[in-house]
């Protein structure tokens, strides 16, 4: 018997070059949480270290306030091969949280990241705008994979010096 609430397992890229996925993404819309609250012009950037695992770096500018840029330091690994497309996240250790690639330009261009629990769901790209089309079909995707996508937020990126701020 399945619960109401059961959700089906959240399938992600069968392929995933970290190599190509490092540098900089833009984050064009989120689903609401907290580490974001009060956050515009969010961005992550991923590097690789010579220990294997991924160096995090994201940053937002703050909207109330000082209007500073608040900055965390985190890191990744791929914790099987066989599913490249499901990395652990730390930034406050030993917490590790899921980061499932679900959708991946063949560019690498843009991005659908979630978690398989549906509360973290973040559309990136590596420029601070994406194109309608391809937003709508990330959206529609999402919803197909029951996240609670009337609850997006799309991000302001429209911040001056942001790209070396």
């Amino acid at each position: 018997m399945f619960s109401c609430n059961s959700k089906k397992e959240l399938p992600t890229v069968q392929n995933l070059e970290i190599e190509k996925y490092a540098g900089t993404w833009y984050e064009i819309a989120k689903l609401p949480n907290s580490f974001e609250k009060n956050l515009e012009c969010v961005s992550a950037t991923y590097s690789l270290q010579d220990d294997g695992k991924i160096a995090v770096f994201n940053k937002g500018k703050k909207t109330n306030g000082d209007s500073a840029w608040k900055t965390i330091k985190g890191s990744a690994k791929i914790p099987d091969s066989n599913e490249p497309g499901r990395l652990k996240v730390t930034f406050f250790w030993p917490f590790a949280g899921d980061y499932y690639v679900i959708d991946l330009a063949d560019d690498y261009s843009y991005a659908l990241v979630g978690s398989p629990d549906r509360k973290y769901l973040w559309i990136l790209s590596r420029e601070t705008t994406l194109n309608k089309a391809i937003y709508s079909r990330l959206v529609e995707r999402a919803k197909e994979l029951e996240f609670p996508v009337e609850l997006i937020e799309r991000m302001n990126q429209s911040c001056e010096s942001q790209k070396d701020g």
